[in-house]
C-alpha cells in the first residue's frame, strides 16, 4: 500500500508538471510558467530530506537512472542499456549517450557511482539494496557494475523508485558530500537549471530550460520517457493563503495550482477560463491510529466500541465538505480496498464495521466493563475525548468541527490540480 501510494503520489505531482510543459506553446521570446505548488522550497536537497516539495524539485533540475512509467514498470532513464549476469549477481549499466552536466561536463559512471553511495546511506531501500551489494566497479566513462553478494530482486526497483529519497545522479564532487549535510552545488543533468541567485524562500524558486538537455525518444510516461521542455523558465511561486493563490489564478497571474483546497473548488468551477484536473481517480483512504498508550485507548474495548461508533459520512463532510461535488462514495462505504481497487471484493464491498452509523447498543455493550463513563455517568474524559460517551451514548453531535479538521487534515486528501486556460498553455485537457 505504502509503496503503491508513493508511485502514485510522486508520478501525479510531477508528470503533471510535464504535461503542462510539453503542452505549453512552442517557445519563440521567453515563455514563463507560473504554478502555485503544495509547498514553499525551503530545502534544496533531495537526498537529505523526504519532503514531497524537495523531491520535485530534484525531478526539475537531476535525472535518473531508472525510472517508473505509468503502468509501474521500471525502465532506463539514463541508463542506454543494461545486463544481468546468468548468475544474476552482476548488473552491469551503460550510460545513453548525450548526457552533460549544466556545467557543460559529460556525466560518467564515476558521478553515477557517487551519488548511489550517498543516496544509499539515507534512503531505507538503498540500505537495503546495498546489504546484497559487494562492490560497485566503474568500467570505462559511461559503464559501471553493480556486483551482488547474494540474489536480490531490488536493484532496478531501488535505482527506480519514484518518491522520496529518490537516487538523482549528481556530479562526484557534489555526490562525495556527506550525507549527513546538505549540499551546496546544484549542478544537475535534468531538464532544468535551478536559478540559485533567483530563489527566495517563502517567494519564489525559479527554473531555466537546459538547452543541452537530451530527452529519451520514448514518449513521456509518468516518471519514464523523453521529457520535452516547451516553455523557457518556470517559477514556483510561494503563497501559503489560499485565497489569494485561488485570486492570482482566477486574475491570470499565474498558470496553476498545484493543490487547491476543497473548500474553494466551487468558486474555480464557475470559472470558465479555469479546469479542475482530477489527477488521482483512485482517490484516497483516511487511517487512524489510536494512542493505545493514552487512555481510554489503551483498552482494546475501547477501541472497537469506538469503530463501531464511528460515521464514515459525517467525518468526510467535516474533512472535505461538498468539495465541488468530488466526495465520492461517501454515502456507500466499499470495504476496507475501497472503489475500483485491485483488491474489492467482487460483491462490491461491505463496510467491515456495519455501515459506519452509531450503533450505540453494542458501543455501549463494548464498555459495560471498561470504567469508562457513559453520557448517564457524565463526562469524565479530557479535551475532544469527553465527546466519546455522548457519541458511544447513541447522541451525535449536531455540527462537527469542520474547519479545525479541514486544516489539518484536508492536505492527505484527494490531490487536486487547478489550471488556468490562458495564452501560455493552451484551453485542453491535461493528461493525467
Amino acid at each position: 500500500m505504502t509503496f503503491i501510494r508513493r508511485i502514485a503520489a510522486a508520478w501525479v505531482a510531477v508528470s503533471l508538471l510535464w504535461c503542462l510543459i510539453e503542452t505549453a506553446p512552442p517557445a519563440r521570446a521567453e515563455t514563463t510558467l507560473k504554478v502555485v505548488m503544495h509547498s514553499d522550497l525551503k530545502i534544496v536537497d533531495p537526498i537529505w530530506t523526504t519532503a514531497y516539495i524537495v523531491r520535485n524539485h530534484g525531478y526539475m533540475i537531476y535525472d535518473t537512472l531508472f525510472a517508473t512509467d505509468a503502468k509501474g514498470d521500471i525502465k532506463p532513464q539514463m541508463v542506454g542499456k543494461y545486463e544481468v549476469s546468468a548468475d544474476k549477481l552482476t548488473y552491469t549499466m551503460t550510460l545513453r549517450d548525450g548526457l552533460v552536466w549544466h556545467d557543460g561536463k559529460p556525466v560518467t559512471s564515476e558521478d553515477c557511482v557517487a551519488s548511489i553511495k550517498r543516496w544509499a546511506q539515507k534512503d531505507t531501500m538503498g540500505q537495503k539494496m546495498m546489504s546484497f551489494v559487494k562492490d560497485l566497479v566503474v568500467v570505462d566513462p559511461k559503464t559501471f557494475k553493480i556486483v551482488l553478494k547474494e540474489q536480490t530482486g531490488l536493484v532496478l526497483p531501488a535505482l527506480g523508485k519514484p518518491s522520496s529519497n529518490v537516487p538523482f545522479m549528481m556530479p562526484k564532487r557534489v555526490a562525495d558530500t556527506p550525507a549527513s549535510e546538505q549540499i551546496s552545488d546544484f549542478t544537475g543533468s535534468g531538464p532544468f537549471v535551478f536559478k540559485k541567485d533567483e530563489w527566495k524562500p517563502g517567494d519564489k524558486a525559479v527554473y531555466v530550460k537546459f538547452a543541452q538537455y537530451k530527452p529519451r525518444p520514448e514518449p513521456a510516461s509518468a516518471l519514464a520517457g523523453g521529457k520535452v521542455v516547451k516553455v523557457d523558465r518556470v517559477e514556483w511561486r510561494a503563497i501559503s493563503d489560499h485565497q489569494t493563490a485561488i485570486n492570482a489564478l482566477l486574475a491570470g497571474e499565474i498558470d496553476y495550482i498545484e493543490a487547491p483546497p476543497h473548500d474553494l473548488l466551487p468558486v474555480l468551477k464557475k470559472d470558465a477560463n479555469v479546469k479542475l484536473v482530477d489527477s488521482n481517480p483512485l482517490g484516497n483512504q483516511y487511517a487512524f491510529r489510536y494512542n493505545t498508550l493514552a487512555k481510554p485507548f489503551d483498552n482494546a474495548k475501547v477501541r472497537q466500541a469506538v469503530m463501531v461508533a464511528f460515521n464514515q459520512k459525517d467525518f468526510l463532510e467535516a474533512v472535505i465538505g461538498d468539495g465541488g461535488g468530488i466526495r465520492r462514495h461517501a454515502d456507500r462505504p466499499d470495504a476496507f480496498h475501497g472503489p475500483r481497487r485491485p483488491h474489492q471484493p467482487r460483491s462490491g464491498g461491505q463496510e467491515p464495521h456495519g455501515e459506519g452509523r452509531l450503533q450505540s447498543g453494542h458501543a455501549v455493550h463494548g464498555l459495560a466493563d471498561t470504567g469508562v463513563p457513559t453520557r448517564e455517568e457524565g463526562p469524565a474524559l479530557p479535551g475532544r475525548l469527553a465527546r466519546l460517551p455522548d457519541l458511544l451514548g447513541g447522541r451525535r453531535h449536531p455540527e462537527p468541527d469542520r474547519r479545525g479538521l479541514r486544516q489539518r487534515l484536508v492536505r492527505h486528501g484527494h490531490v487536486r490540480l487547478a489550471l488556468r486556460q490562458g495564452a501560455r498553455v493552451p484551453a485542453r485537457p491535461v493528461r493525467s
